[in-house]
């Protein structure tokens, strides 16, 4: 089969840089990467309590500041859908924090009920949704810093999502499910989210969601090391990419929606063409990959993964962030 002009275009790009750089992040693990909403930015969580923000030079990374606070491990951050100076990070220390990186300062310390390990921002900005690892859920006023509503589900949350219009919140689940919850205005304050659909999407643990920024797809991540793509608009499973041989950990739709990264304990990060399932291209790891993010304007890929500095002690973790696809 003909490979189409736009996967020969990628794998031309990728053939010519092919090596991925690394740029020392933090003292242990990274957890997770994201880019700001303009790509300037990447930030990074890690074992080490600390968030790190690098900015993104030509053709590198230049920490920026590390950003302390937290009394344990963060799990998660992601950016402000449209501000590309605030950014959140969830703790295992039972607190989320929002920080500004013109201040470098935290401007806001939320308490939550639990070890928190997954958060996200809705895409109208307004509220920030933290689970933790007790199955709550619990939704934050971005502006108040006040949470405006709690949720306990009796399964095992992994990963949540507001769909691109906003008005759905997505749940990956421990039994294979995708819990849909739709938010049904309020007479006063808060919209409550009624649950409106469970989709049976994997025989088993249904790991991670991401949505794709076109909102004709989103995909989720299995412990049978499957992805499975679908149709947002019809909830159908489209189609299903079959590469990685473990847990499917992190998943990641470059800006125009095209191509698909996947990664797991397999020692490389898979990236499909989306419309079509193939491979695209491999990128080569040594070690498990924790997280994947693509940048939001052009074909460069962050990670991170459960590296070790070799050199002089085999279990010190490097802690380092990894950009794949840079000139």
């Amino acid at each position: 089969m003909a490979l189409s002009p736009y996967v020969q275009a990628m794998q031309e790009l990728f053939r010519a840089n092919t090596r991925s750089r690394e740029f020392p992040a933090h003292g242990a693990k990274v957890h997770s990467v994201a880019w700001s909403c303009c790509g300037r930015r990447l930030a990074s969580g890690s074992f080490d309590k600390t968030a790190s923000v690098f900015l993104l030079e030509k053709d590198r990374l230049v920490k920026e500041n590390n950003y302390r606070g937290h009394g344990d491990s963060v799990d998660q951050l992601c950016w402000h859908p449209s501000n590309p100076d605030l950014f959140v990070t969830a703790s295992g220390d039972k607190t989320i924090r929002i920080w500004d990186v013109r201040t470098t300062k935290c401007i806001a310390t939320v308490n939550t009920k639990g070890e928190n390990i997954n958060i996200c921002w809705s895409p109208d900005g307004q509220t920030i949704a933290v689970g933790n690892k007790d199955d709550v859920v619990t939704f934050i006023d971005a502006k108040t810093h006040r949470s405006k509503a709690e949720e306990q589900f009796k399964f095992e949350v992994n990963e949540i999502s507001w769909n691109n219009d906003n008005n759905m919140f997505f749940l990956t689940n421990g039994n294979g499910c995708i819990n849909i919850l739709r938010q049904v205005p309020m007479a006063a304050g808060y919209p409550e989210l009624k649950p409106i659909q469970s989709i049976n999407a994997h025989p088993s643990n249904c790991i991670c969601i991401k949505f794709d920024p076109m909102g004709k797809y989103f995909a989720t991540g299995s412990a049978d090391a499957l992805v499975s793509l679908w149709d947002v608009d019809e909830l159908v499973c489209v189609r299903c990419f079959s590469r990685l041989d473990w847990p499917v950990r992190t998943l990641s739709f470059s800006h125009d929606g095209k191509m698909l990264a996947s990664a797991s304990e397999d020692h490389f990060i898979d990236i499909a063409e989306v419309e079509t399932g193939e491979k695209l291209w491999e990128v080569q790891c040594e070690s498990p990959t924790f997280t994947v993010a693509w940048h939001p304007k052009r074909p460069l890929l962050a990670f991170a993964c459960d590296d070790k500095d070799g050199k002089y002690d085999s279990s010190r973790e490097a802690g380092t962030v990894k950009l794949f696809g840079l000139p």
